[in-house]
């Protein structure tokens, strides 16, 4: 017998702004024909004024639990995946923590951009395999329109805001890949990359948020080959192969780089959740998101063997095999 680290529920949020691509033609040279065909997008939701990152995690958690069918006094921690969050500190997991009514256990963020839920992810399963919790939430959570530049028309019209959650509970497996639950993962990053994607602030620069800059046409060279990488890294540390693969479901950046990576590893698109041209690049919050979708839309089973990979500033890029 072996633990794993079995997904028990699933859940989302999206800010109840919808804003449509037409939307931009007001303010910038562009068009919604332009954003499709670059990005597949065609609508994205921003958070309302006064509306937090923790807001958007809170009610995640809270749709994860229900499908879970547990209370948050059921849960041992919390792992927050942000690159937005409310304030400098604390952390939005704790946040989360107070939203829920919970007074016992721990809460904390993990910070690598689009990457991020992978490695919060891959955090709580070592967690869990080792025995410092039983139960866990997993969020993704941005709020990406708060660190926008609006007269960038390169960046402004690919990202949104959302949230998405996972409960993650310990259990007995026979210890091969038939098991369910994260079976394997795999992480990578490259700080000499930075300058592809960044934010032009923070505490101990400028003391400012700053806006997100970023190369896209460099990224995208390096964005198919480092996620197929991963991807082929991570079925390999499990004996499993791409043909073994129900799902891919990838990090919801841009509708090329997803082709991109699928046509490298052999998986058709009928194999893989897309969510991107309803939600955009929502950082963190996108596998969670796209998971929760798939499941309630009837594609995702119990038993399927899920792909997922991200990446994003730093360089940070990483990839998770789970069976549902």
């Amino acid at each position: 017998m072996s633990k794993r680290a079995v997904v028990t529920g699933v859940g989302h949020y999206l800010p109840d702004r919808v804003v449509p691509n037409s939307e931009f033609e007001k303010t910038l040279d562009t068009t919604d024909e332009w954003i499709k065909t670059r990005s597949g997008i065609e609508r994205r939701h921003f958070a309302a004024e006064g509306q937090t990152t923790s807001d958007l995690a809170i009610r995640a958690a809270q749709a994860a639990l229900e499908n879970a069918g547990i209370g948050a006094d059921q849960i041992d921690g919390i792992v927050v995946a942000t690159s937005t969050p409310d304030l400098t500190f604390p952390s939005v997991g704790t946040m989360v923590q107070r939203g829920l009514g919970m007074e016992h256990g721990f809460a904390f963020d993990v910070q690598a951009v689009c990457a991020g839920f992978i490695y919060a992810l891959t955090t709580a399963n070592s967690m869990l395999l080792s025995g410092q919790a039983q139960r866990l939430l997993v969020i993704g959570a941005e709020t990406f329109s708060r660190i926008m530049d609006w007269t960038d028309r390169s960046t402004c019209v690919l990202f949104g805001d959302g949230a998405g959650a996972l409960v993650l509970e310990a259990q007995d497996g026979k210890g091969d890949n038939t098991d369910r639950g994260i079976l394997a993962a795999d992480l990578n990053s490259d700080g000499r990359y930075r300058e592809m994607l960044f934010v032009d602030g923070g505490v101990s620069t400028n003391g400012e948020s700053g806006k997100l800059r970023m190369q896209g046409n460099a990224l995208f060279r390096q964005a198919v080959d480092k996620l197929a990488g991963t991807a082929f890294t991570a079925l390999k540390k499990i004996g499993l192969e791409d043909d073994d693969v129900d799902w891919i479901v990838p990090h919801q950046a841009n509708i090329r780089i997803i082709q991109g990576t699928a046509r490298k590893m052999g998986i058709p698109m009928d194999r893989v959740i897309v969510t991107v041209q309803d939600h955009g690049n929502t950082s963190a919050a996108s596998i969670p998101l796209a998971l929760s979708v798939g499941v309630s839309s009837g594609k995702i089973k119990r038993g399927d063997l899920l792909l997922s990979e991200a990446i994003g500033g730093g360089l940070a890029w990483g990839s998770v095999v789970l069976r549902w």
